[in-house]
Order: C-alpha cells, then sequence, then structure tokens
C-alpha cells in the first residue's frame, strides 16, 4: 500500500468503520459502514485525506488540474483538503440551485476555463459524483478525473469510463477488508 493510502485507511479503522445494520445512500443495505464525515471533518486528518486523493491522482499520472470539488455535504470536507496539499482551488456543488446572490450550483472560485478533479468520501453506486460531474460540465468546466476516497461498491469506474472520464478511488473496500458490495 502507498504511504498516504495506508495513513489512510488507518484513520478509517481508528475513526469511520462502523459494523451492523445499515441502508446506504444508494438504498443497499450492508453489514458495515463508513461515516467518511468521522475522518474528513477532524483537523489531524485534513492532511492525510488530501494526500491520499493527490497520492492516488499522482499515480495514474493525472496531475495540472485547477480546481478540486463535489457535492454538499461529503466531498467538500474532501475538496477543501485537496485544495490544501495541492494548492488548487476548490469550490461545491450544490443539490439545488440558489435563487438569491449569484445563484447556481456552484459555490466557489470555479472557472469555465478549469481542469477539475471531482471528489466524494465514499462511493457505492456514485450517483453523488456523476450529478457533481454533470453540474461541473453543465458550468462549462472540464472534469478529468473522479477521485473517492473509498470505492465500497466497484461500479463508478465503468460508469465513468463511458463519460470519458478517469476514476481514481484513494482505496478500495477489499483494501481495507470489505467485499464490493457488500
Amino acid at each position: 500500500m502507498r504511504p498516504a493510502q495506508a495513513a489512510l485507511a488507518e484513520v478509517f479503522h481508528k475513526y469511520a468503520i462502523r459494523t451492523g445494520d445499515f441502508t446506504l445512500a444508494s438504498g443497499r443495505k450492508s453489514t458495515w459502514y463508513l461515516d467518511g464525515r468521522m475522518v474528513t471533518f477532524r483537523g489531524d486528518c485534513v492532511q492525510i485525506v488530501g494526500r491520499a486523493v493527490v497520492e492516488a491522482l499522482s499515480v495514474v499520472g493525472i496531475d495540472g488540474y485547477d480546481a478540486v470539488g463535489g457535492l454538499v455535504v461529503g466531498a467538500v470536507p474532501v475538496a477543501v483538503a485537496v485544495a490544501a496539499v495541492s494548492g488548487v482551488r476548490s469550490f461545491a456543488v450544490r443539490k439545488e440551485a440558489k435563487d438569491h446572490g449569484a445563484g447556481g450550483l456552484i459555490a466557489g472560485p470555479l472557472e469555465v476555463t478549469d481542469r477539475v478533479v471531482v471528489v466524494e468520501d465514499t462511493v457505492t453506486s456514485g450517483g453523488s459524483a456523476l450529478q457533481a460531474l454533470r453540474a461541473v460540465r453543465d458550468f462549462g468546466a472540464e472534469v478529468v478525473a473522479v477521485a473517492t476516497l473509498l470505492d465500497r461498491g466497484g461500479e463508478l469506474g465503468p460508469l465513468l469510463a463511458a463519460e470519458g472520464v478517469a476514476y481514481v478511488p484513494a482505496l478500495t473496500a477489499p483494501e481495507i477488508g470489505f467485499a464490493f458490495g457488500s
């Protein structure tokens, strides 16, 4: 395991993985749950989160992106952590457009000429990541990759390949001791 990836796995096991009976955002049932916010909202884990994503992107040759962001709430601390480590700008994608102020779905300094990495904390089927990807494309920016802290479902990669977008999970369910889709 790569250094940042191993550090992320360690803090996931220490703070974020629970066992029991859970219903996931995808509607599926599971006997384990990763509450990514128990890591991404910890000041002592911000650098680990940012480094794990930047390291995973670098391993597959993705660099030179201008901004990183994703759907509120889960993706926002991931985006800020990646921005803090890499020096790029971060932004958030709202679930609904604001009808006051500057309005729109995008909050933060995203520009139409940006090459963007969409991030998410945990992905099962990828619905939130795909929603953010569409919002960024509708805004006019180019999505070069979708990066997640944990891929627990193993389904998003083929969907993104069909969209022509690289998929870069920092960790997968099997790498932390669970089967895909379990």
